[in-house]
């Protein structure tokens, strides 16, 4: 059974900086893409972040140059490095093992439970 157990959030304020990890488990973070995904207010969930095997990694406009995303396969950990918050950030964060490429899309339809960033002005 995958689980993917996310971590990290908090309330920071703009400007700030966050880093989330996902702990998976029934599942190895290096066979595939992963991401990260998050749910604002009043908007759909979306891809923000993935990482394919080779490192490569794509963005989605609203996070380019203030995220980085990153996989830590020795210990089946996707990792979310946040910096330069804006209070738009605001919102549930959620990884989940993805397709690649430039098409930020889930696979298979595991969630974990997320982990709430909150950014003040």
């Amino acid at each position: 059974q995958v689980q993917l157990v996310e971590s990290g959030g908090g309330s920071v304020q703009g400007g700030g900086s966050l880093r989330l990890s996902c702990a998976a488990s029934g599942y190895t973070t290096g066979r595939s893409c992963m991401a990260w995904f998050r749910q604002t207010p009043g908007k759909e969930r979306e891809g923000i972040a993935n990482i394919d095997n080779d490192g490569h990694t794509t963005y989605a406009d609203a996070v380019k140059g203030r995220f980085t995303i990153s996989k830590d396969n020795t210990k089946n950990t996707l990792l979310l490095q946040m910096n330069n918050l804006e209070p738009e950030d605001t919102g549930m964060y959620y990884c989940a093992i993805s397709a690649c490429g430039a098409d930020i899309k889930p696979l298979f339809g595991f969630w974990g439970q997320g982990t709430q960033v909150t950014v003040s002005p």
